[in-house]
């Protein structure tokens, strides 16, 4: 009988809005290819039901079950960001959370009703995505008696540039430190647990996020030859992702080279000034603010860019940078990011290191033989970071919990 693992997320695609879905999309299907039973449990503002997900297998077709909870929770938001949505909802006359006034009562509120809906789905093993979920997790695994895993994809330090609200940095650590296991999404995002958050390191598996390049595509390693050069951005504007940085990179880059064109795209609250700030540094004609793109926007924008920026201060791994080089696209990233440690050919940089991001930008529009390089080695990596390998590993660790 196959393996049957409760799941607790936030987002999954096609309703998402970051990294976080599209990973926990990839790790579903992989394990279903796996013969992995899969329950996932989401919060969702529309009506509570459940949906199915076929994925097609080499032995047949194997489907997950999704629970959808009633609740206002929504993806990478913080106690200030939930209480400001919440008054400007109350002001504006739009409805207001149905469970509270204030992100604890929500969370509490989608953790009872969660557990209540999958308290006879007889689940092998708990899985929980972030730490909007961790309670609905613990509480489910002592109903259940089976043991929960903990998967990090982004810590509070990561969210807020290492000044964390102390409520949530607080349930981080208490949950952590109740998981039977704990998974990281990079040997950068395990070292933040080890020395800020004195989770053991033993009980942290690393497992990197994987892309998987869809079906009759290739990978491009073709160059971009006689094009206006274009370098582009693309993620949520906040203080974690960086984005100054990109503005500030991008006007010694127009300095050198006057004819070259920047995409930011993405939305976000840092977005009306940084539009500002792209007029005082002289980009107005040069800058183009995209604002939230559909996925097939953003495939578009990788294959015309000359090349992919990703300065994020903390970035625990990065899915960004798995799609644009499978776009063809040469990469710059910051050094503190957990895709810096599979992609070995592309450009790190110090996320505050202005001059060097401008000067590695610069090289790469330069250097087409360089530029072509980088590109050819995009196969290999994306051969080996799949999402069916990587759920295997993921498999491997709910085996050998249930063996001890």
């Amino acid at each position: 009988m196959s393996l049957h693992s409760l799941m607790f997320g936030w987002e999954f695609p096609p309703l998402h809005s970051g990294g976080l879905g599209v990973a926990c999309q990839g790790m579903v299907n992989g394990l279903l290819k796996h013969g992995t039973r899969i329950t996932l449990v989401l919060p969702s503002a529309m009506a509570e039901g459940e949906a199915s997900l076929d994925v097609r297998t080499t032995n047949g077709s194997s489907s997950s079950t999704i629970k959808y909870v009633k609740s206002d929770l929504q993806p990478y938001e913080g106690v200030d960001q939930y209480d400001k949505r919440v008054n400007t909802a109350g002001k504006i006359g739009q409805a207001i959370d149905l469970y509270g006034p204030n992100l604890g009562e929500t969370i509490e509120n989608f953790t009872a009703q969660s557990v209540n809906a999958t308290r006879d789905v007889h689940p092998d093993i708990i899985h929980c995505h972030d730490w909007m979920t961790y309670d609905a997790g613990i509480r489910a695994s002592e109903h259940h008696r089976v043991p929960v895993v903990m998967h990090i994809h982004a810590t509070e330090l990561d969210r807020t540039d290492f000044r964390p609200d102390p409520w949530i940095e607080g349930k981080e650590r208490w949950a952590l430190r109740k998981a039977d296991r704990v998974i990281a999404v990079s040997n950068y995002t395990k070292n933040l647990l080890t020395q800020h958050y004195g989770i053991a390191g033993d009980t942290i598996s690393v497992v990197h996020n994987g892309h998987d390049v869809p079906k009759n595509a290739r990978v491009i390693t073709a160059g971009r030859r006689g094009k206006t050069p274009l370098v582009m951005f693309l993620g949520r504007l906040t203080t974690q992702k960086n984005p100054w940085q990109f503005l500030e990179a991008a006007r010694l880059v127009h300095d050198m080279q006057p004819a070259t064109r920047f995409v930011m795209a993405g939305e976000g609250p840092m977005l009306e000034s940084l539009m500002g700030r792209a007029c005082e540094l002289g980009l107005t004609g040069s800058m183009i603010f995209t604002g939230k793109v559909t996925r097939s926007e953003a495939d578009s924008l990788y294959r015309k860019a000359s090349c992919f920026v990703m300065p994020s201060l903390s970035e625990p791994f990065g899915l960004v940078a798995l799609e644009a080089i499978s776009h063809g696209t040469p990469l710059v990233m910051s050094k503190q990011s957990g895709a810096a440690e599979v992609i070995e050919h592309c450009f790190k940089v110090d996320f505050w290191d202005t001059e060097r991001f401008a000067d590695c930008i610069l090289t790469i529009l330069r250097e087409q033989p360089l530029a072509d390089q980088l590109r050819a080695e995009a196969p290999r990596i994306l051969q080996k970071l799949n999402w069916t390998n990587q759920s295997a590993q993921i498999l491997s660790i709910y085996h050998s919990l249930l063996s001890s």
